[in-house]
């Protein structure tokens, strides 16, 4: 971890710094959290590392420790499944509503986002991809002009890229998951709602599919 300057959200830069080294296989299920060591390695005083701390906690991320203290929740492929689920639905509706308001706006500015997520790919780098694919799916939540789906969806993103993390340091991502973010700009941008929201639930599906059968899989050969 690096020192991170002060600012109005010190609290979710720590929090995310934290849930990056969880994503990315510092932090490993399990392992026992220490403020100290946090807000040493950061910068910052143990008051915005205790509140980001609460706020993983809540988010399901990381899990109270026997005695006191936290430690790294481990995954539930069953809750993964659950999640998937509930995102299907809600950026559903945020798909088809993005290409209802938002279709201009997605033909102009959406094609950085693939080329972001291509070059993520290619490099390897999983912090690189986890960051791509949640700022291309929330660029649709922006896009719909609903201000309450971002919210919703919060703890469950917050989930997703700590699941996308415990796979894809072990596997290689889907190959075509950029072919299908691609399907689903073009939709919006053509202004075509039914259409990109059925290419929103079945990526997620897709998606749901691969994870939860590789985290299943990975608790097999733990076992």
């Amino acid at each position: 971890m690096k020192a991170l300057p002060t600012a109005p959200n010190l609290v979710e830069q720590v929090r995310d710094a934290i849930l990056e080294e969880i994503a990315s296989g510092a932090l490993s299920p399990g392992e026992r959290i220490i403020q100290e060591q946090i807000a040493q390695a950061l910068g910052v005083s143990r008051q915005p590392v205790q509140q980001a701390l609460a706020l993983l906690r809540n988010q399901g991320v990381l899990q109270d420790a026997p005695g006191r203290g936290l430690l790294v929740a481990q995954i539930d492929p069953d809750y993964v499944q659950h999640m998937y689920d509930m995102r299907a639905v809600i950026e559903g509706l945020a798909a088809r509503r993005a290409a209802e308001l938002g279709a201009e706006r997605a033909a102009r500015q959406g094609p950085a986002l693939i080329e972001a997520g291509r070059k993520a790919v290619a490099a390897g780098s999983v912090a690189k991809m986890i960051a791509a694919d949640m700022k291309f799916h929330e660029f649709i939540y922006g896009l719909s002009g609903n201000p309450l789906i971002a919210p919703a969806l919060d703890t469950h993103l917050t989930y997703t890229q700590r699941v996308m993390g415990e796979v894809l340091i072990r596997d290689e991502t889907p190959r075509d998951i950029w072919d299908q973010h691609e399907a689903i700009l073009k939709a919006i941008a053509k202004g075509d709602g039914e259409r990109a929201e059925t290419l929103v639930r079945k990526h997620l599906t897709l998606a749901a599919g691969f994870m939860v059968a590789r985290l299943r899989g990975l608790a097999k050969d733990a076992a």
